[in-house]
């Protein structure tokens, strides 16, 4: 960040080099961030997600998803790009970070199994088929549909408590839609 620049949160701020520029590095905040988050929805009962988590929770979920088939392209990333700017109506600056924070979480992230039960714990069920419509769009976003993505698609589904009628209907509305 350029000198004599603000953050918008106050609280947390980069690290500075002897010199007080701000170190290039990735700040040491951002794995804690994600460390207590992680500890939190791993715990055996965990706590219902805030806001600010579920949507970084939905993030690193469609980040999965579009990486589920060994690429993560960039029509992938504009797709959930556009998710997360309709979805918490975010700028294209506030939608980059919200994305870059989710990839790092996925790439931290447990296990789907416990990751989707905090969110099946924090969303309600029609918000839940909203998340399976928007998992659908990432799939279908580079115009392939590979097995690793189906397979992954059934699964979250199911551990999101949403019925095969209503992600067959989801998926249906994403194809009709393009």
């Amino acid at each position: 960040m350029p000198r004599g620049r603000r953050r918008s949160s106050p609280d947390i701020r980069p690290p500075k080099s002897s010199r007080g520029f701000v170190c290039a590095a990735e700040p040491p905040y951002i794995p804690a961030m994600f460390s207590e988050f992680l500890s939190r929805l791993t715990a055996s009962d965990p706590a219902p997600l805030a806001d600010v988590d579920a949507r970084l929770a939905l993030t690193a979920l469609l980040v999965r998803v579009a990486r589920s088939d060994g690429r993560f392209d960039d029509s992938e990333r504009d797709r959930i790009d556009r998710i997360l700017a309709t979805r918490y109506a975010l700028s294209p600056f506030e939608v980059a970070k919200l994305r870059g924070e989710g990839e790092r979480l996925e790439a931290e992230a447990p296990d789907t199994v416990r990751f989707t039960r905090a969110i099946k714990e924090a969303v309600p069920y029609d918000q839940r088929i909203a998340v399976i419509e928007a998992l659908w769009q990432v799939v279908l976003a580079d115009g392939v549909r590979e097995p690793e993505e189906d397979a992954l698609l059934r699964m979250v589904s199911n551990l999101l408590g949403v019925n095969d009628r209503d992600s067959a209907l989801a998926r249906r509305r994403v194809d009709t839609r393009g």
